[in-house]
C-alpha cells in the first residue's frame, strides 16, 4: 500500500530545517546575491547544527540521512536562497563518489574528517569544453609508478576557491570517450593544483564557482577511486544518487515564488479590486500550486528509489524525471510569478527577481534538461515494456 506520510524522524528534520532556513539563511539571502561573497559563516553554522554532509554513514561519523530526508533538507534550504543551497549541498555531490566507489580504507580516511570540523569538497567533470557530455572529458591522467599524473582543466566547479578536497575525473591518456575515465581524490594543497578567481554569473552568487587548473598534478595510487577505467560509471551512479535533490531546490524556490505571487496579489489593487480576485491571476496560482505538487511528489518518488536501490535503470530515469519538471516548471513558476509582479517584479528590491536568476541554473548544471530527456527518451526505445503492442 503507498503512504505519503513522513516519519516523526523525517517531520521533525523537516522542521529543524525550515527554521534555520528561515532564521539563519533568510534574512541574508539578498545580502549575499548582491555582494557575491561566500557565506562560509552561515554554512558553518550548518555544517554545526547537523544539516550538510547528510549522506556520511554513521560508521564514518554522518548522519546517515537516505535520500528522502535529504531531500526534505534541500528543499527548506532552496527556498531561503538557492545559492546557499548549492554551496551547502555540493559536498554532498563531491563525497558520493567516495561513499558508492571508494575502499573502506578511503572512507575512513576521508569521511570523519568532514563530520568533526567544516570542510569543503568538490566535484569536477565539468570543463571550458564540456559540461553535460561526461564521456567527453579532455583532462588526461597517465600512470607513473605509485603514481598519477594528472593534466588539464576544470570548469564551472562549484567552491572551487573553499574546497578542501576535490575528486576529479580524468582521461587515461590514449583513450576515448566511456574507456579510460577514472576518479581521484586529491587535496586542494596538491603542488600543481591551483584555481581561478570566482567567475560572475546571472544567479546563485552566494554559491562560488572556479576554474581548476592541474598541471603534473601527483596523486597517489591510493587516492584513485574504484579501478581503473570506471569513472564514467561512477559518475553516472553519483548523478543517480543526487540528482532528485535538484528536483527538491527546485520545489524550494518555485514555492517561494508562488508564495510571494499570492502575497503580492492580495495586496496590489487595480481596476479599483485587489489583483487576487481576478481569474487570470487565480488560474496562474492554481497552476503554481499544482506543479510543485507533482514536482515533490516526483522528487519524493525518485529518492524513495534511490533509498530502495532499485534495480536496473529506472532509479536512473526517476532522477531524470525529477531533475527535468522540477527545473522546467520551476522556470515557469517563478516567470509568472513575476509576470504577477508587473514591472514591480523587473526591480531588484523585490525578491522575484532573484529566484527568476536563480531558477535558470537548474536547467543547465548536474545534466541538461536536454540531458534528462535524452536519459529518459532512451529508456523508452531501449527497455520500456510498452502494454499496447503490434499496433
Amino acid at each position: 500500500m503507498i503512504n505519503f506520510q513522513l516519519t516523526d524522524d523525517q517531520l521533525a528534520l523537516q522542521e529543524k530545517a525550515r527554521e534555520f532556513a528561515l532564521n539563519e539563511v533568510l534574512p541574508i539571502s539578498q545580502h549575499y546575491d548582491q555582494t557575491g561573497e561566500f557565506p562560509r559563516k552561515i554554512i558553518a553554522r550548518a555544517h554545526k547544527a547537523g544539516l550538510m554532509n547528510l549522506g556520511i554513514p554513521k560508521e564514518y561519523g554522518g548522519p546517515d540521512y537516505g535520500s528522502l530526508d535529504s531531500v526534505l533538507v534541500v528543499e527548506e534550504f532552496s527556498a531561503a536562497c538557492a545559492g546557499m543551497t548549492t554551496s551547502i549541498y555540493v559536498n554532498d555531490l563531491g563525497l558520493a563518489p567516495i561513499i558508492l566507489g571508494g575502499s573502506e580504507a578511503q572512507k575512513q580516511k576521508w569521511l570523519p574528517p568532514l563530520t568533526k570540523e567544516l570542510r569543503f569538497v568538490s566535484f569536477a567533470t565539468s570543463e571550458p569544453g564540456m559540461g553535460s557530455d561526461v564521456a567527453g572529458i579532455k583532462c588526461s591522467y597517465e600512470r607513473k609508478g605509485d603514481d598519477f599524473i594528472l593534466n588539464g582543466n576544470k570548469f564551472w566547479i562549484t567552491n572551487g576557491n573553499h574546497a578542501d578536497l576535490f575528486v576529479i575525473f580524468a582521461r587515461q591518456t590514449g583513450s576515448e570517450r566511456h574507456t579510460g575515465l577514472s576518479a581521484f581524490i586529491v587535496p586542494a594543497d596538491t603542488e600543481g593544483l591551483s584555481t581561478g578567481k570566482p567567475l560572475k554569473k546571472l544567479g546563485h552568487r552566494a554559491s562560488d564557482t572556479a576554474a581548476v587548473i592541474l598541471r603534473d598534478v601527483k596523486v597517489p595510487a591510493e587516492n584513485l577511486l574504484s579501478t581503473e577505467g570506471m569513472g564514467f560509471l561512477l559518475a553516472m551512479m553519483t548523478f543517480v544518487k543526487t540528482r532528485p535533490a535538484i528536483g527538491a531546490m527546485a520545489t524550494g524556490l518555485a514555492r517561494s515564488a508562488m508564495e510571494y505571487a499570492i502575497n503580492f496579489a492580495k495586496q496590489r489593487e487595480a481596476f479599483g479590486k485587489k489583483i487576487s480576485s481576478f481569474q487570470a491571476i487565480q488560474d496562474m496560482t492554481a497552476d503554481m500550486y499544482a506543479r510543485i505538487e507533482a514536482i515533490r511528489l516526483l522528487t519524493w518518488k525518485a529518492a524513495w528509489m534511490v533509498d530502495q536501490k532499485t534495480d536496473g535503470n529506472l532509479a536512473n530515469v526517476a532522477s531524470s524525471c525529477a531533475k527535468l519538471i522540477g527545473a522546467e516548471d520551476a522556470m515557469k513558476i517563478v516567470t509568472d510569478a513575476l509576470q504577477i509582479y508587473g514591472g514591480k517584479g523587473y526591480l531588484e528590491q523585490y525578491p522575484i527577481q532573484k529566484l527568476f536568476r536563480d531558477a535558470k541554473l537548474y536547467q543547465i548544471y548536474e545534466g541538461t534538461s536536454q540531458i534528462q530527456r535524452y536519459v529518459i527518451s532512451r529508456y523508452l526505445f531501449k527497455e520500456y515494456n510498452p502494454i499496447m503492442k503490434n499496433f
